[in-house]
């Protein structure tokens, strides 16, 4: 699939969409109150910002001509009153929005987490996880800021402009329309460099997306990398993503840039309009020259606000394009999830029965075709063959990590498309072959699956597969912190320490996937022991390529062209001299001597 490339643009929808930032204020919605309230703060400070002009105008033209000192100190007074009483309300109308901000932020990465959790395995399949990380992290941050004060900044600067106009007309109307014969030419050219800036940042996002994916598919492969010396052809690639990044940057930046001197240009030309006509009336009519400076200063006033809604302009057309990501990512449907009517599944005795189940990873390419089969209750089940034949996705749909394109799964007879997910997955016990440990203490890895168990119950599963000399072994014992994916620990002991996690669990359904290929064979003999406590009473399904440590399962099945071509006990299908006497036979070295 191509999207599942590092270097492929994901393709969204390009058209600007207000219905993005209609759909962020829905979360704002949850802060209406504060919101309230940093508006009422802010309409104080912007009516407070706008007296100056006026109070130099009766000063020009009444207290310095007429030398009434003290009337110019109350106007002097009146003004610095004005001023701290602007600075004050937005001062805390800023502390106020900033923790909103947050909140609305702290609010959408939450959910889009949570929405990431839930969503099925074929999601991940599709996608590198660095262009799923970029969401919660890159994405999210940057629509912080709009979040934080755009949209209220927009209303804000909104009303700005209305005031002034107000305070510009109760001035002067005819320099008024004078400052405002210049929003027409503004508005004409912010919009011929709107659709083209807005496209430039869409691309920008697209090559983010692609330079974090492939980061971090390198940092994760980084010891294969080296092991191969690919370093110079991986640098090369960063290089070209680089490239390709600030080459949409540098665009994309160039239209942002282009709006500001838009702003100034205008703004000059309509300032210089303001003083030819002021000058003009003040000859021929009785203006005052206090009308023409007051004016003067409201011109400047008007289009400070109006640079500052074409810049939350550029943040908005920029965030939209990272919202347009964020919302993609959480409105990506899950696929599997319970049923309207889902009920909670019994405590599982273990029988496994496949009704003419039918699967498919991509549409047209049937991994398993109409396959049927029963499991009773406590039976071991060795699932073999050859690679990619549908071993790890028959255990994959017993634990409803799909769903069928056709056919039933039945635990118990009951058909797993009804039950809860949770009632389900408590219930299984899967060790994989990359046994992935987390972050955190041992004692936290032991105990991941069940987080209520005792720390005595946790030791007691780490001694039944004989890992717990190792971990009492350590500085810290069981409290030992584990880096990042286990790193310092070889495969077998995380193997050791996913089966200990796997008996406490105690579940009633258990899948080995390969569960033992990376542990030694003197360590595998002393695990068996474990392995026979995990496999005592419980249905298990186990994988894996050696085929002796599956002779002594109840059954094996011989997995191939979408379905079971074999199956049987070991002497059984060694006597057919069929598919898995082949294998094993090939396997062990043993042909025409085969036990």
């Amino acid at each position: 699939m191509a999207r599942n490339r590092f270097d492929i643009d994901e393709e969204l929808e390009s058209p600007f969409n207000v219905a993005h930032l209609k759909r962020a204020l829905v979360y704002a919605g949850k802060y209406k109150k504060k919101i309230a309230a940093g508006l009422a703060l802010s309409v104080i400070s912007i009516v407070a910002s706008l007296f100056p002009p006026v109070i130099s105008k009766v000063a020009l033209d009444d207290a310095i001509p007429n030398g009434d000192v003290r009337l110019l100190l109350s106007l002097g007074g009146l003004m610095l009153f004005s001023v701290a009483v602007s600075v004050f309300f937005a001062q805390r109308r800023s502390i106020i929005m900033t923790k909103v901000g947050q909140d609305i932020i702290y609010d959408i990465r939450r959910d889009l987490f949570e929405h990431l959790q839930r969503l099925s395995f074929e999601y991940y399949d599709g996608r590198p996880h660095g262009k799923i990380l970029v969401r919660v992290v890159n994405y999210i941050n940057n629509v912080s800021d709009l979040m934080t004060n755009g949209i209220i900044n927009f209303v804000l600067e909104t009303l700005s402009v209305i005031f002034i106009a107000v305070f510009m007309f109760f001035v002067s109307w005819e320099l008024a329309l004078v400052i405002l014969a210049g929003v027409p030419l503004f508005l004409a050219i912010i919009l011929v460099i709107k659709n083209k800036q807005r496209k430039a940042w869409q691309a920008v996002s697209n090559k983010t997306s692609n330079l974090n994916a492939y980061l971090h598919e390198s940092i994760v492969g980084v010891k294969i990398s080296q092991i191969f010396t690919r370093e110079e052809e991986n640098a090369e690639i960063f290089d070209r993503l680089s490239r390709s990044y600030r080459k949409e940057w540098m665009r994309a930046v160039a239209y942002s840039n282009l709006v500001h001197p838009t702003v100034d240009n205008v703004s000059a030309l309509v300032r210089g309009g303001v003083y030819v006509v002021g000058l003009t009336l003040f000859i021929t009519t009785p203006a005052s020259l206090g009308t023409v400076a007051a004016m003067s200063n409201y011109s400047w006033r008007f289009w400070q606000p109006l640079l500052t809604l074409s810049n939350l302009m550029n943040a908005f057309i920029t965030a939209v394009a990272y919202l347009e990501r964020i919302f993609e990512a959480l409105d990506e449907p899950v696929a599997v999830k319970d049923a309207p009517n889902a009920v909670k599944m019994p405590v599982i005795d273990g029988r496994v029965t496949f009704d003419n189940v039918t699967f498919s990873y991509e549409k047209g390419a049937d991994v398993l075709n109409n396959l049927s089969f029963e499991v009773k209750a406590g039976e071991s089940v060795a699932l073999v063959g050859p690679t990619g034949a549908g071993k790890t996705t028959i255990v994959s749909l017993i634990s409803r990590f799909y769903n069928l394109n056709g056919g039933r799964v039945l635990i118990d007879g009951t058909d797993i498309s009804g039950v809860t997910l949770t009632s389900l997955r408590e219930q299984m016990g899967i060790m994989l072959q990359d046994s992935f440990i987390f972050s955190g203490t041992v004692m936290f890895n032991v105990k991941y699956g069940k987080r209520d168990a005792t720390d005595e119950e946790a030791r007691e599963a780490c001694r039944i597969v004989g890992i717990d000399d190792y971990i009492t072994s350590l500085k810290d014992g069981y409290d030992t912190e584990i880096k990042e994916r286990g790193a310092g620990l070889s495969s077998g002991q995380k193997q050791l320490i996913a089966f200990a996690r796997t008996i406490l669990a105690n579940p009633r359904i258990l899948v080995l996937d390969e569960a033992t290929s990376s542990i030694d064979a003197k360590s595998e003999r002393s695990l068996q022991e474990g392995i026979n406590y995990l496999l005592k009473g419980r249905t298990s399904f186990v994988i894996a390529h050696r085929l002796s440590t599956v002779r002594n399962c109840d059954r094996i099945m011989y997995v191939s062209d979408g379905g079971i071509t074999e199956e049987g006990a070991h002497g059984e299908l060694m006597a057919k001299k069929g598919d898995y006497y082949r294998l094993y036979t090939t396997q062990s070295g043993t042909v025409g001597n085969a036990p």
